[in-house]
């Protein structure tokens, strides 16, 4: 099985232009995600599927330059984008995350790998609902599910969320990984706004470079530790609206499992 990461980037943000290019510590949130990525097990490439105009070609330098494989496509079209990316990859298996994740936890994505891989499944994500920290979502399915997405989806929402299709579709079958929840899901790791710049900043100024590879569960803990850090950005929680339903869900994960 080969294991391709793709991490979906763009420059548009009605909040933050440009935000995976905002510095968490020496690096932009872009690569820190992709470092962390690149921790995924079984991972052969890490790569960015970045839209084709000229607004973004800052960040598709930005993964070039730090030797990351880019991928130019659809602005619009994110499906068509998504699967340009898995046809370059090559590889059988994808996962897709968010370059606006920095705190994406690479043994949570393997987890959701495993998921897949063991289940026979078409799909396997770990926000089927959200029961992590928001910023931690992951999608994995074989290369062949995504293109036939691309084949079929015609309605908006679909080519615009990558794997609307392949969520709803009756014949495909579903996992989730399952998080702790216990209110840990209303924790907020994202890069959306102003104030979820604060906390990154926030959390790089407490732990410098270590905050490059904190696992969720130390994050988590540094969260319940200063409370001043988590409610930098608490009120933008919100409960993330899940597509689509699993067949099949694992018991909830502890944090302290997946580090």
């Amino acid at each position: 099985m080969t294991l391709a990461v793709i991490v979906q980037a763009r420059a548009a943000s009605s909040r933050i232009p440009l935000k995976v290019l905002e510095s968490m510590g020496e690096r932009s949130a872009l690569l820190r995600c992709m470092d962390r990525c690149r921790r995924i097990g079984g991972a052969e490439l890490v790569l960015a599927a970045v839209p084709d105009s000229s607004e973004n070609d800052e960040i598709a330098e930005e993964a070039a330059e730090a030797g990351y494989m880019v991928t130019r496509g659809p602005e619009e079209d994110v499906l068509a984008r998504i699967a340009r990316a898995v046809r370059d990859s090559g590889a059988e298996t994808i996962v897709r995350v968010s370059g606006h994740h920095p705190f994406i936890d690479p043994q949570i994505c393997s987890r959701v790998v495993h998921l897949l891989d063991d289940t026979h499944a078409d799909f396997a994500c770990n926000n089927m609902p959200l029961k992590f920290p928001d910023g931690l979502q992951c999608e994995a399915f074989p290369a062949h599910v995504l293109h036939e997405a691309d084949r079929n989806a015609t309605k908006p929402f679909d080519r615009q969320s990558v794997t609307g299709w392949i969520r709803t579709h009756p014949r495909m079958r579903r996992v989730a990984l399952s998080g702790p929840g216990n209110g840990l899901e209303n924790l907020r790791w994202t890069l959306e706004e102003p104030a979820d710049l604060d906390f990154c900043a926030a959390v790089y100024a407490e732990l410098g470079e270590r905050a490059a590879t904190v696992t969720a569960a130390e994050l988590a803990a540094l969260c319940l530790r200063r409370p001043d850090i988590s409610r930098l950005n608490a009120s933008l929680a919100h409960a993330e609206e899940t597509v689509g339903t699993a067949e099949f869900s694992t018991p909830p994960l502890a944090l302290s499992v997946a580090a």
